[in-house]
């Protein structure tokens, strides 16, 4: 009995041993086969082994992978360059704008068409605009819908907090608008070539807030390629903005009726101001731009048709201005009221600039324009350490201020300008200027009058 109860012993020893060798064995090829095909997907944040698929499946895009993020394919966007793909984009705008962390993706893969648009927010917090593709309106004048809107093309209203970005390009198509019979602008040897009148801005940001927009390529607009309207807080940083230099109105960045606004790090070169700062701006800070060919950085045009302009806190720091009309500008119209102040330039680099630092109360579109005795009030303004070159046909520094309302404490310190090519203009021109030189200038000012103007009115009728 204890022989036979040892064989059991023996046989049950083995048994258990076989069927424990086996098991190990088997579960290491699954996990092995997993492993080397890769199939699994998402499911409430939790993965789910699945069974191989014959014949191999390609991976599911974006918009199926991750619950964010709403491919305008997926909405039926072709991105042909041709096909109206508008239905499709106001479609992903809906899904994505009322999802938290939604991310409207326009893919690196198309080129896609819409015709003019208004994207209306608000949005769940975390919005994102990702165009990572081309996008672009319709080819011109002649392939605009007579329906939509010649004023703007791409709108976003009420929107709080989005974020517009990517590495793709917002092409304009804006060559067949300028050459519109309606407004002149400067052709080449000095001649005069059309230009538009009823001509859309490309991108429009009206009445919004908290909003970011950089690393985009925008190009060739029809009128300004980027314009906020009514809002605050604005970021900008990394753009890429290019039109021609002779494409009127052209202007890059323009912002009116917009407080708090921050532009860094980017490059503009266009047919008409770099930024222009409208009425109703303040506390703008401009830093690392580099501007050409261009008009320049322009605060105004301001008081237009008797308005009242009020601008104040606006800086430009460490900025290269090459090729262009003007430099630094401040532009305003007889018969305007408000007042601009509070404004430094400090860091300036000129290259082959015309009207290098340039304050022109007398703006006009025109030669018809009247004199008029309401201006707007131009005072606090500061010019530190502008260097380079400037264009000899005009004078490098201008100071053309109202007669009946002169411009006060402007204050130049560490001003170099030298002709880029032909002799030095050594006369800068100054109207009803007043201010002080802290440093000698090149060339030297001696026209700007010291102190404060005895016939200065009371600051409370400027209304700012």
């Amino acid at each position: 009995m204890k022989a036979i109860h040892g064989v059991h012993l023996v046989l049950f020893l083995w048994i258990a041993i076989t069927v424990l060798s086996f098991g190990p064995r088997r579960s290491n090829a699954r996990a092995h086969f997993h492993k080397q095909k890769n199939h699994h997907h998402k499911d409430n944040g939790h993965h789910i082994s699945q069974p191989p698929a014959l014949p191999p499946v390609a991976p599911p895009p974006d918009n199926d992978t991750d619950p964010c993020i709403f491919n305008v394919r997926a909405y039926g966007a072709v991105g042909d360059g041709s096909t109206d793909d508008t239905a499709a984009f106001r479609s992903a705008w809906k899904d994505a704008c009322s999802t938290e962390s939604g991310v409207l993706l326009v893919p690196s893969d198309g080129m896609f068409s819409i015709t003019s648009s208004i994207f209306s927010g608000p949005c769940q917090p975390g919005f994102v605009f990702q165009v990572d593709g081309m996008l672009m309106p319709p080819d011109g004048p002649d392939c605009w819908p007579e329906s939509d809107s010649k004023h703007q093309w791409l709108v976003f209203y009420r929107v709080d907090g989005m974020v517009f970005r990517g590495d793709g390009t917002i092409e304009g198509n804006g060559k067949d608008w300028w050459d519109l019979p309606c407004k002149p602008h400067k052709g080449p040897n000095g001649s005069t070539l059309p230009g538009p009148c009823d001509s859309p801005a490309l991108i429009r940001f009206f009445m919004s807030s908290n909003l970011t927009v950089r690393d985009l390529r925008i190009q060739n607009s029809p009128q300004f390629h980027v314009k906020f309207d009514g809002c605050e807080g604005v970021y900008i940083e990394g753009l890429s903005i290019n039109s021609p230099p002779l494409s009127p109105n052209t202007d890059g960045i323009h912002i009116e009726n917009t407080k708090q606004v921050s532009i860094y790090n980017s490059m503009i070169s266009n047919g008409d101001d770099c930024i222009s700062i409208g009425p109703g701006c303040s506390a703008v800070d401009i830093e690392n731009v580099t501007c050409g060919p261009s008009h320049g950085i322009s605060i105004g045009s301001l008081g237009v048709h008797n308005s009242q302009a009020c601008v104040s806190n606006i800086t430009v720091r460490n900025a290269v201005i090459k090729n262009s009309d003007n430099g630094v500008r401040i532009k305003t119209w007889q018969g305007g009221m408000g007042s601009v102040s509070g404004i430094t330039f400090d860091g300036i680099i000129m290259e082959n600039v015309r009207n290098c630092i340039i304050i022109d109360q007398y703006y006009c579109l025109t030669k018809a324009c009247m004199n008029q005795t309401s201006a707007v009030y131009a005072s606090d303004i500061l010019y530190s350490n502008i260097k380079g070159t400037y264009d000899v046909r005009s004078p490098p520094i201008h100071f053309a201020c109202s007669d009946s309302v002169p411009c006060t404490n402007i204050t130049m310190s560490e001003v170099e300008l030298l002709p880029f090519e032909g002799e030095l203009v050594d006369d800068p021109f100054c109207w009803n200027a007043y201010g002080a030189l802290q440093t000698l200038t090149i060339p030297p000012i001696s026209c700007l009058q010291q102190g404060e103007p005895q016939s200065l009115q009371e600051k409370q009728r400027f209304g700012c």
